[in-house]
């Protein structure tokens, strides 16, 4: 049995990342993986931007 793709795996946590532009929690993980295994990309509800965050 293969190893699942680990672009559509997650770690469990789905919302909730502070947003680095505007301090909001209103954010929504839009993809488990970044560029990196160890990023994940995030959206804000709040400023509308898209942001990256470390695992």
């Amino acid at each position: 049995m293969s190893e699942p793709d680990p672009s559509v795996t997650t770690s469990g946590e789905v919302t909730g990342a502070e947003c680095p532009y505007c301090g909001s929690t209103d954010t929504e993980r839009e993809h488990p993986c970044g560029p990196s295994r160890c990023q994940s990309i995030h959206y804000c509800n709040a400023c509308l931007q898209q942001f990256k965050k470390f695992q």
